[in-house]
């Protein structure tokens, strides 16, 4: 009998499930487990989906990290060629957030009311701007924690619901925010004013932990459900196909 699914693989799930029913696009999950998710989703129920190695080809087999051996190409996609996919709109990219709020600004730039001078300089703005307006786009979070889920966020790196509707057609034409997977639940902003709601709390997480861990106030609907767990043939392409060095429990630690 198998053990029983750890956090990090309840994680892995969720994940996946960002993907299902994306069909034939480009997954982008960003990170360890996001990258263990989107090949879960597509070697169980989204087999159209796009993966890349993280560098420069597609790739058509589900073993995360055996690379160079055992990798079957399906194509060259070499960085220049990755704009013309985001701008076409053919991608779901999952991406992180040092801070995030109620209407899914997200920040990962620097942590300081002054850019010019920011207490902890971060990543800059990448691809964000250009991922939240034209991609679908949801966001992991491995530690979910008061100063990540945060009222308002420092710099504004990826688009909001709030601004992209401020903004009008230019921004809201392809705009699809869709959830954030974190450590202790999954979220989303399925509600008429777009602030984020609780979808579904992991096992062994109460409601309550997750407006501990949270900087504002969220939309908790009643009856709030539980993360699925893997299905026994989950667990073993989690297991032994996808992540059989266990590189997601380093993520999320059981």
């Amino acid at each position: 009998m198998s053990a029983a699914p750890t956090r990090a693989e309840i994680c892995v799930v969720a994940i996946a499930e960002c993907f299902r029913g994306d069909g034939e696009i480009l997954a982008n999950p960003i990170g360890t487990i996001p990258m263990i998710g989107g090949r879960l989703a597509r070697a169980s129920f989204e087999p159209d989906l796009l993966m890349t190695d993280g560098e420069a080809l597609l790739i058509a087999n589900d073993g995360a990290f055996a690379w160079p051996e055992g990798r079957v190409v399906e194509s060259y996609n070499p960085y220049r060629a990755m704009f013309d996919v985001v701008w076409s709109g053919r991608r779901h990219v999952i991406m992180g957030a040092s801070q995030i709020d109620r209407f899914g600004n997200q920040n990962f730039a620097a942590i300081g009311s002054d850019y010019a001078r920011p207490k902890a300089q971060l990543l800059g703005f990448r691809g964000a701007p250009g991922n939240t307006v034209n991609d679908a786009t949801s966001y992991w979070v491995p530690r979910h924690s008061p100063r990540v889920f945060v009222d308002r966020v420092d710099v504004v790196t990826g688009v909001g619901w709030d601004r992209a509707m401020k903004a009008g057609p230019a921004a809201t034409r392809f705009f699809d925010l869709r959830r954030v997977v974190t450590d202790l639940a999954v979220l989303d902003w399925e509600t008429p004013d777009r602030s984020m709601r609780l979808r579904s709390v992991h096992p062994g997480v109460t409601v309550e932990q997750v407006r501990e861990a949270t900087g504002f106030e969220l939309v908790v609907p009643e009856g709030v459900p539980e993360s699925r767990s893997p299905t026994p043939e989950e667990l073993r392409l989690i297991r032994d196909v996808i992540d059989p060095e266990g590189r997601r429990e380093e993520e999320v630690p059981g």
